[in-house]
């Protein structure tokens, strides 16, 4: 898992001629407040944050990448796209949706403050979400423009914190946002119908054991692991791998492996003197804050209070 941040104040301008610096979508990253990255196996997350009224065109020429799918998370942005020699307007709400396809000359001006989530969508990864969601073979996705789409807005919203603090999650949960986001695309964009989903999946007895224990290797300090890994493993794709280790276990592996820390949190506080810093370190937590949050959400009281409640005496 890497992330990106630019910051426009840190740029250097020495020439008033030179062409200001763009990043991979067209964009200026001058007029940018913020522009981050995050890497989720397979997938490129973005986010992108402007607040000037009119940000300008941004135009990227035909290239073999794939489709972009962005969603608003605000209202009050507008772009107008230009396909040949014709324009169309578009208005953003929150959680308005579009996609595009990269093999697509692209120019459009922009105007109204946004901020934006993107998902950079390989065609390849595409078409095994696609094999796995059904018999049906998806090579594309419809192009919107401005439609609304609460469901993806939501799992981008999921990835807010992370895009801020990306120490502090798994790439286990990131990549798991990104199969979410995948398999609602397929199914809403890419001509799968949710009736052709396929009964539940569940792993073999050698697959959910090893799953586990490569899931309990990452669960320690400093240690990390991925779905894709593991999935090819267990030797399934990973969105299957999801799938099945929920069928088999009723979680997640990020919920069934965050399950694991917790319990060795718990551990660690009733039968040690350890502190919270260093039971937090021990147990794969980024810090003492990201420990009692989790532990908090998890157990419904925080790790101290739970420490007083169940410390044993010889601890």
């Amino acid at each position: 898992m890497t992330t990106e941040t630019h910051s426009p104040r840190a740029r250097s301008t020495s020439t008033t001629s030179a062409q200001p610096a763009r990043d991979g979508f067209g964009c200026s990253l001058e007029r940018l407040a913020l522009s981050q990255r995050l890497d989720a196996g397979e997938l490129n997350l973005h986010r992108k944050h402007a607040r000037e009224r009119i940000f300008g065109q941004v135009e990227t020429p035909a290239e073999d990448r794939g489709f972009l799918v962005g969603v608003s998370l605000q209202a009050g942005h507008t772009r107008r796209i230009m396909r040949g020699g014709a324009a169309s307007a578009h208005d953003f709400g929150e959680h308005s949706l579009y996609v595009r396809d990269f093999d697509d000359n692209y120019r459009a001006d922009l105007s109204g403050s946004f901020d934006f989530v993107l998902l950079e969508v390989p065609r390849g990864w595409l078409e095994r979400m696609g094999a796995d969601a059904s018999r049906h073979r998806v090579t594309g996705l419809a192009r919107v423009v401005g439609q609304h789409d609460d469901v993806f807005g939501h799992l981008a919203r999921a990835l807010l914190p992370a895009f801020d603090c990306p120490e502090a999650y798994s790439p286990l949960f990131l990549e798991q946002i990104g199969l979410a986001m995948g398999q609602h695309l397929v199914t809403r964009y890419g001509g799968v119908s949710a009736r052709q989903t396929p009964r539940r999946a569940t792993l073999s007895r050698w697959q959910e054991t090893r799953a586990k224990d490569l899931l309990l290797e990452g669960a320690g300090a400093n240690a990390g692991c991925s779905v894709e890994a593991i999935a090819a493993e267990c030797r399934l794709s990973p969105s299957y791998f999801i799938r099945a280790f929920r069928g088999s276990t009723g979680y997640t592996p990020y919920q069934w492996q965050l399950a694991q820390r917790i319990a060795q949190a718990q551990g660690l506080l009733a039968h040690s003197t350890l502190t919270l810093v260093e039971i937090a370190n021990a147990c794969g937590f980024a810090d003492q804050t990201h420990f009692t949050r989790m532990f908090s959400r998890a157990v419904g009281i925080a790790p101290g209070a739970w420490r007083r409640q169940n410390a044993t005496a010889d601890a």
